[in-house]
């Protein structure tokens, strides 16, 4: 344990505030009238996810001096990423992070995944040139503390805070592994214990901090600081990362701090748009964030015009421009290279193929992970500043040969979650490949040293070709990767099991941007990459999963197109049937036959998607107007609406007891005929409590699974279907639903 007594630097600090006039800490506040006193206040001033934002840290001191001046005890923090991602501190490795840090005058910090980018010894280097510690209690090196545990502040009125570190386990998959060997994340109950442990050892502290880079996103659920939280007592605060979640900003818009259990949890997103205030008073813990933005003190000086000539270094060396892009590259995480196809991925994708072949290599596919992209490139001039942002990592190109099984299995993994976001999301050339994200994950053993499970069985992906041809899982294929996927980065410990690997050691950016220069002629077309190229197709939406119980029905509307989207990545199972989108799907499956009508229809425009499904049903007296002249397109369909729909598409006469249903009566007479032959068919079931429910809103859901079992009816003769069309008035809009059913019996 070490203990730093800040209360020289606080006197010293006093000192030099003595007659300066007193700035407002933010736009509209009078510091002469509104300025807050805060002797006997503690101040903890927080980032986390920094990557290189370095601009922002000048604005951090002045905050920290302003509070001095005002006379609080000032902590300064930072919850991990800080040495990785814009040039001004990935190029050198976090050295230049850790003297900015210095300057401002931080008092710990933790490691975040992205601090072991450059390796465990890196990381051990710049702790040594830190004026503060770098801590972390769940990680260990060949069994022994990597890093120092825990530190203890005593504010100049006795109070102790004491402070421990937790990396997050995803560490061991996120770093490359071949850069932490030797290097163990505690995870899950083990990491909890640990925890408890440090509480225990820092239980004479007035208040127990701990500094966490865990996050609160799904994809870490069993690692997360809520999930620790709910095991662990005796934390005041909880400082978090790695989510770029804003906590503080929840936290003010409900007027109450974010709490799991009896402990405060914060964090301020990223790239220093924010910084994180505690104040801690009387026993009272408040939080917020303050924007960079909105703070009008003045920056600090030095610190202003050591970022400044970093950043000019960085440009003068990596800021002109060498090529240009007639379209923006898409760089963003979700929706982006985490969930689907990407046109930057694919451009990335295409050099690292296009490099390992020019190498003399026989390669078929390229897969990089979308985690390793980390920034968009807008249309303009391209700079090696751009393409370094967007692949900051250092990465090189190494070449494994898989079997096509393997090959499977690893893309398997690596879109387990699918269309949740994740960091193994594969960006590819060379391999078409579909993923069915309405089948569940297989899920099987967890791989060594990971936190991510293989899959039992392959559910979800099927490789459509590879290289213009079929897929074999028996033939060899050679792949080219970055090292660390190579290495079983992410989910891909297939990778690292393979048996042949060799690192080309040719860096991904330099190989981006010669790809860029070289084959395309330093121009990025819209006509190549204007979008993704539709080698990975998704089937599937963020609001249907597996578990679902009309996953089935969407899946098979979807497949056979019968029903599209309310978005490209939702399909709206709850949400109401329209009128439009019925007759849509009615029209695909009678083969979208040639339409040669008029549209009758005011509310129907020319260029509707649906125009010509409308005028076909119309045409063929499945479904009318509201009135003579409307037609409601996006009006919600009752379920006695349904019935009649497709009664007169492919119905014929039959018999059903409707009188056993407790509100048959309420069927208005155009559907009972329609009503009765659904129930006869299993089309319709009746609800738990005895009721049809003719009048209630029918769901996409329910609507999907309807049309799934209607194709499977045998055809009618035609001279069954009944000719007439129902007569306006007995549809009218204005009908309200006497209840939304959403349940599975209802359908």
């Amino acid at each position: 344990m070490r203990k730093w007594n800040k209360l020289l630097a606080l006197l010293l600090a006093m000192v030099m505030a003595l007659g300066m006039t007193v700035t407002a800490f933010a736009e509209g506040e009078d510091a002469t009238e509104d300025a807050v006193e805060y002797n006997g206040t503690i101040v903890i001033l927080h980032t986390n996810d920094v990557h290189g934002a370095i601009d922002g840290y000048a604005k951090v001191a002045a905050l920290k001096a302003q509070y001095e001046a005002e006379g609080a005890y000032v902590l300064v923090m930072d919850a991990g990423d800080f040495i990785q991602g814009q040039p001004a501190v990935s190029i050198s490795q976090g050295a230049t992070a850790v003297e900015l840090m210095n300057m401002v005058g931080y008092d710990v910090a933790i490691p975040g995944n992205h601090e072991f980018d450059y390796g465990y010894d890196n990381l051990k280097a710049l702790a040594e040139k830190a004026e503060f510690p770098i801590l972390a209690a769940n990680i260990t090196s060949n069994g022994a503390a990597a890093l120092d545990e825990n530190v203890v502040f005593t504010a100049p009125d006795g109070t102790t805070i004491g402070v421990f570190g937790l990396d997050t386990p995803e560490t061991a998959t996120k770093a490359n592994p071949a850069k932490i060997k030797g290097l163990s994340f505690a995870a899950g109950e083990e990491m909890f214990a640990i925890a408890s442990k440090q509480v225990e050892e820092l239980a004479d502290c007035d208040y127990v901090v701990c500094l966490g880079h865990l996050g609160i996103d799904e994809e870490s659920t069993g690692n997360r600081s809520i999930d620790l939280l709910e095991k662990v007592t005796g934390i005041d605060l909880f400082i978090d990362g790695h989510s770029h979640s804003d906590l503080a900003a929840v936290a003010a818009a409900t007027n109450e701090n974010r709490t799991v259990g009896e402990t405060v949890v914060t964090s301020t997103g990223t790239a220093l748009a924010n910084i994180g205030v505690v104040t801690i008073k009387d026993g009272t813990i408040t939080t917020e964030t303050v924007s960079t933005a909105d703070i009008t003190v003045a920056e600090d000086d030095a610190i202003a015009a050591r970022a400044a000539e970093i950043n000019a270094e960085i440009d003068a060396e990596y800021g002109a421009k060498f090529a240009e892009s007639e379209v923006d590259l898409n760089g963003e995480r979700d929706p982006g290279n985490r969930t689907e196809e990407t046109n930057l991925g694919d451009l990335i994708a295409d050099a690292l193929l296009w490099k390992a072949q020019e190498q003399g290599e026989k390669a078929d596919v390229a897969i990089t992970n979308g985690g390793g992209i980390r920034a968009s490139i807008s249309a303009g001039d391209i700079t090696k500043k751009d393409v370094n942002t967007v692949l900051p990592f250092g990465n090189t190109l190494g070449i494994i040969k898989l079997t096509g099984s393997e090959l499977l299995n690893a893309l398997e993994a690596s879109t387990y979650c699918t269309p949740t976001a994740v960091g193994a999301f594969p960006q590819v050339a060379g391999i078409e490949f579909t993923v069915n994200t309405f089948k569940a994950y297989d899920q099987g053993e967890q791989y060594p040293g990971s936190t991510y499970y293989g899959p039992k069985s392959i559910n979800r992906v099927t490789i459509n070709s590879i290289g213009g041809k079929d897929f074999d899982p028996n033939a060899t294929y050679t792949i080219v990767t970055n090292d660390f996927m190579a290495a079983g980065g992410d989910t891909y410990y297939a990778f690292a099991a393979a048996d042949a690997y060799y690192d080309l050691g040719l860096p991904m950016d330099e190989v981006v941007m010669e790809y860029i220069t070289e084959v395309l002629g330093g121009k990025v077309t819209a006509e190549k990459y204007g979008e993704a190229a539709g080698r990975i197709t998704i089937l599937g939406y963020s609001d249907v999963t597996a578990s679902n119980w009309y996953v089935g029905a969407v899946e098979y509307v979807t497949e056979n197109n019968l029903v599209d989207g309310l978005t490209d990545t939702t399909f709206g199972p709850s949400e109401g049937m329209t009128r439009a989108a019925l007759a849509t799907a009615l029209y695909r499956m009678a083969g979208s036959p040639e339409v040669t009508g008029e549209n009758p229809f005011t509310d129907v425009a020319d260029d509707a998607a649906y125009k010509n499904a409308v005028i076909w049903a119309y045409e063929n007296n499945i479904i009318t107007g509201r009135n003579e002249t409307t037609f409601d397109p996006d009006g919600t369909l009752l379920r006695q609406e349904i019935a009649a729909m497709l009664y007169r598409y492919k119905g014929s006469a039959a018999e059903a007891d409707l009188s056993v249903f407790t509100d048959a009566d309420t069927i208005s007479a155009y559907a009972t005929e329609a009503m009765g032959w659904m129930v006869s068919t299993g089309l319709f079931q009746g609800n738990a409590d005895g009721t049809i429910a003719p009048k209630a809103t029918a769901t996409r859901a329910q609507v999907s699974t309807i049309l799934m079992r209607f194709a499977e009816l045998p055809e009618a003769p035609a001279e069954e279907t009944p000719a007439e069309e129902t007569p306006a008035e007995e549809t009218p809009a204005e009908e309200t639903p006497a209840e939304e059913t959403t349940d599975k019996e209802a359908a």
